[in-house]
């Protein structure tokens, strides 16, 4: 099995530390507000991941953190004139219920900053002891970047050329302009006690106190989004390094940005779009295969043009599923191709193009050989799994119904009752009104034999 690992920025044979045992630690939100796709992007990619080793029968623990301690919480609570607390609960609450809507599976632990203070401090302590770190008259801790001389290793920088550069903040009580946070003075509500006097953590501190916690100093994977990896990754890189004698993360995984007309999505920008708004749209498999239609690795320009496509590609799938009993669907092992197209870096487009060739099949079972159908339905939704595709009953996908339509479900069994009802009466200037009616309003209807089915479609179809 190869992946692709950032630090070394090469593909590699993936070794775990204990043999069919994979330990991930993945960045997880600051809950200061609502999830957008840009983070759906990043966290259905390890999600896929994820499946991806259990599919492949690796043993995997999978630590995704939260942190609930950042200024702009405190920021946003004072803007509404309550604690950072209560606005952390709030998006901890709405990040959980978008990412059920996604079908994603939880980690195995999700720590939040505020219950792992003392593991927190005790590292920052460590740090201190063994030269790494300094603190300041006014209570702040900062990293000394130059007592690590593989500084930059990850982001592959040089110290001096980040120095050089405008980014970083002139601080007077700093050794180096390049040091980072590790604990900031702080005496507001939303501060603790320490040997430093009060305060509360660095940013990037957290995730290296939190990982050792639950993982130890030396575990498989660390990942996220690309965004992370200088300053954030770097800084935990080396602070962890140095106190645990040179062990950290042995391999790096980081998704590849979501950009709207060519701009990162972010909300400082305001060009973001939120999970709970896109699945007012799009059934959460659409925005599955949209977005597992681009490699983890590789940028992804969004655009609703794209969900849409996806949608009619989808379709085609499910078109074809539900011309076989899917009650009868067993789980079959996985085909040569899908095992393929997971160790090679979780390639999810090679999948994609498996998938389609294994619709082909479906499609030429249906018309010469239905018995075959059945098992290559079997292999379809049995590959489909591991990118959370074809899991819905066929029924079910094609009537999803989106907050923009003004149809509801009820409404067409009534006007298809009363179409067939006209049929029967040889009303056929009725029973075609209300097919066209329908079919204006994204409603497809089939007739077989004397069953109606129906689908929700794109109007343009």
């Amino acid at each position: 099995m190869k992946i692709f690992d950032s630090k070394s920025s090469k593909k590699i044979n993936f070794d775990p530390l204990k043999e069919g045992k994979v330990s991930l630690y993945v960045c997880g939100m600051t809950v200061y507000d609502s999830c957008h796709i840009g983070h759906l992007r990043t966290f259905l990619s390890f999600d896929f991941i994820v499946k991806s080793f259990k599919a492949l029968n690796y043993d995997i623990h999978y630590v995704r953190n939260i942190t609930d301690v950042d200024d702009k919480i405190i920021a946003k609570a004072k803007l509404e004139k309550t604690s950072p607390s209560v606005i952390s609960e709030r998006y901890i609450e709405e990040m959980h219920d978008d990412f059920l809507s996604m079908a994603m599976q939880s980690p195995d632990k999700e720590p939040k900053v505020t219950e792992h203070m003392e593991s927190i401090i005790s590292f920052i302590e460590d740090l201190i002891s063994k030269k790494f770190a300094y603190s300041t008259k006014n209570g702040d801790v900062f990293f000394n970047v130059e007592s690590f001389d593989k500084y930059g290793e990850l982001s592959n920088r040089k110290l001096k050329e980040m120095i050089s550069g405008s980014r970083i903040e002139v601080d007077d009580s700093k050794k180096n302009p390049a040091d980072f946070a590790l604990w900031k003075n702080s005496s507001d509500e939303y501060s603790w006690e320490s040997p430093w006097g009060e305060g509360r953590p660095g940013w990037h501190i957290e995730c290296s106190a939190m990982s050792r916690d639950y993982l130890g100093k030396n575990f498989d994977i660390h990942g996220g989004g690309l965004d992370l990896k200088f300053p954030h990754h770097e800084n935990e890189n080396a602070q962890s390094k140095c106190n645990h004698d040179g062990l950290f993360a042995n391999y790096w995984l980081h998704t590849g940005p979501l950009t709207i007309d060519e701009e990162k999505m972010s909300k400082s920008l305001g060009n973001f779009i939120t999970i709970k708004d896109i699945l007012k749209k799009y059934h959460p498999e659409v925005i599955r295969f949209y977005l597992f239609s681009t490699h983890y690795r590789n940028p992804l320009n969004f655009s609703f043009g794209g969900l849409d496509e996806s949608k009619k590609i989808l379709d085609k799938f499910y078109d074809a599923l539900r011309k076989v009993d899917t009650s009868n669907v067993k789980n079959v092992s996985l085909a040569e191709g899908v095992i393929q197209s997971l160790k090679d870096d979780f390639n999810s487009p090679k999948l994609i193009s498996f998938l389609h060739k294994t619709l082909d099949k479906l499609n030429k079972s249906l018309i010469k050989n239905k018995k075959e159908s059945q098992s290559m339905a079997n292999i379809l939704i049995s590959s489909g799994e591991v990118m959370g595709l074809f899991q819905s009953k066929p029924e079910e996908y094609f009537k999803f119904i989106s907050s923009e339509e003004l149809i509801s479900e009820k409404e067409i069994e009534d006007l298809i009752a009363q179409r067939n009802l006209a049929r029967t009466e040889k009303d056929f200037s009725k029973s075609d009104k209300i097919r066209d009616d329908l079919k204006a309003k994204g409603i497809s209807l089939e007739d077989l034999g004397d069953k109606t089915s129906w689908k929700r479609v794109n109007l343009e179809e």
